[in-house]
C-alpha cells in the first residue's frame, strides 16, 4: 500500500492532500518559501532515507541560455566614463585586497601579477601605503605584510554583524551533528569570505577559518548566493568572472548554472568534488530583512566522511531551518 502525499506551501498557508493509501513509503513535496508556491519531490523510505529528486538536463539547459543571454545583452559598465570613479583609489585598495588568509609577505612582482597591474604602478602604491600604516616593510625579505591601518579597517565592519554572535551556537550544533564545518560567508567582490566558523571535533575538517577568501563561481557558498540574489546582480558578477577567468569560463558558466536551478528545486547549491575534489558541500544562501545584507552559509568537510545522501537527506533541512531561523532572529 502507498500513500502519495502532496503538501504545497502558499502565502496564505498550507495546502495538503493525500492520496493512495501506504504505510511504508511516502512522497511529498515540500515548499520552504513563504511567498511562492513551488514543490520539491522526495520519496521517503520510512526508516532508511530520503533521495531528492535532482532539476533534470532539460532545465539545467534552459538555465544556461536564459543566464548566457542575460550577461550578452546587459549594458556593460564604463569605469573611464564614470567621472565620481577614482582609479587610484581603487588601485590602492585593490593592493590590499591581495594578501590573503596565510600570506604572511607579498612582494611587488606577487602584487603585480595578482592585481594585472605593471609592477612600477605597484611600487608606488606600496609606497604610499606604507607610508599611511596600510602596509609594512620587511627589510630582510624585501616583501610587504598588512599593517595595523588595514586592520583597523576590519575590526569594526566584523563587531556590527551581530548576526554572528546570533548564528554561532546554532551553527555549532550543527557542526556537532554533521562531524563536519559549518561557515558563515559574505561576498566581497568575487569572493565569499568567510565571517564565521565553526568546526566538530570529532572528524577532520579544512583548515579555512574566519577571513578565508574562496571563489564566488566554483563553491557551493558562492553559487548559493549568486542564486539568492536578483538576475541583474547575477549578471553583473557573471560578467566579472568571465573577464577574469576567460580559459576555464566554459566549465565555469556551466555549473553555475546547473547551480541556479538546482536551488530553485532542492533550495540549497551542492558541490561534491567541484571545487576540490576531496570535498563535499551544500550550501543556502539568505537576505535579511533589511533587503541589503545577504549571506551564504555552508556545512561540509572530507568526501569520505561526507556523502551527498547525507548531506542533502540530513543535513540540508536542518541548514534551511538554521537560516529561516536566523532570518527570524534578526527581524
Amino acid at each position: 500500500m502507498h500513500i502519495l502525499c502532496s503538501i504545497t506551501l502558499q502565502a496564505s498557508g498550507w495546502i495538503a492532500k493525500f492520496v493512495d493509501n501506504s504505510f511504508r513509503h511516502i512522497a511529498f513535496c515540500i515548499a520552504e518559501h513563504p511567498c511562492k508556491i513551488w514543490r520539491i519531490f522526495l520519496i521517503f523510505n520510512i526508516g532508511v532515507q530520503i533521495k531528492c529528486v535532482y532539476p533534470s538536463r532539460e532545465k539545467i539547459t534552459m538555465a544556461q541560455e536564459i543566464i548566457e543571454k542575460q550577461i550578452l545583452t546587459a549594458p556593460k559598465p564604463n569605469m573611464k566614463e564614470d567621472r565620481h570613479f577614482v582609479t587610484a583609489l581603487a588601485r590602492g585598495l585593490h593592493v590590499l585586497a591581495c594578501f590573503r588568509l596565510g600570506d604572511r609577505l607579498l612582494g611587488n612582482q606577487e602584487l603585480a601579477d595578482r592585481t594585472k597591474l605593471p609592477k612600477s604602478t605597484v611600487s608606488r602604491l606600496t609606497y604610499t601605503l606604507t607610508k599611511l600604516g596600510y602596509l609594512q616593510y620587511d627589510d630582510e625579505a624585501g616583501k610587504y605584510r598588512l599593517g595595523m591601518a588595514a586592520l583597523a579597517l576590519g575590526g569594526p565592519m566584523l563587531s556590527k554583524l551581530d548576526i554572528r554572535r546570533i548564528a554561532r551556537p546554532y551553527m555549532q550544533e550543527l557542526a556537532d551533528f554533521s562531524h563536519a564545518t559549518v561557515s558563515l560567508g559574505m561576498r566581497d567582490r568575487l569572493s565569499m569570505i568567510y565571517i564565521e566558523n565553526c568546526r566538530s571535533l570529532a572528524a577532520l575538517t579544512s583548515g579555512l577559518d574566519v577571513g578565508s577568501r574562496i571563489p564566488i563561481a566554483l563553491t557551493s557558498m558562492g553559487r548559493a548566493y549568486l542564486a539568492e540574489i536578483s538576475d541583474a546582480e547575477r549578471v553583473d558578477i557573471l560578467e566579472q568572472v568571465r573577464e577574469s577567468e576567460r580559459w576555464k569560463w566554459g566549465d565555469i558558466y556551466t555549473g553555475i548554472a546547473r547551480s541556479v536551478e538546482e536551488y530553485r528545486t532542492l533550495r540549497c547549491c551542492t558541490s561534491f568534488g567541484d571545487w576540490q575534489t576531496d570535498v563535499n558541500a551544500i550550501a543556502v544562501a539568505f537576505a535579511l530583512e533589511d533587503g541589503v545584507s545577504i549571506f551564504s552559509m555552508n556545512c561540509g568537510g572530507p568526501a569520505a566522511e561526507l556523502s551527498p545522501d547525507f548531506l542533502l537527506n540530513e543535513v540540508r533541512p536542518r541548514l534551511l531551518a538554521l537560516c529561516n531561523r536566523l532570518k527570524l532572529k534578526s527581524a
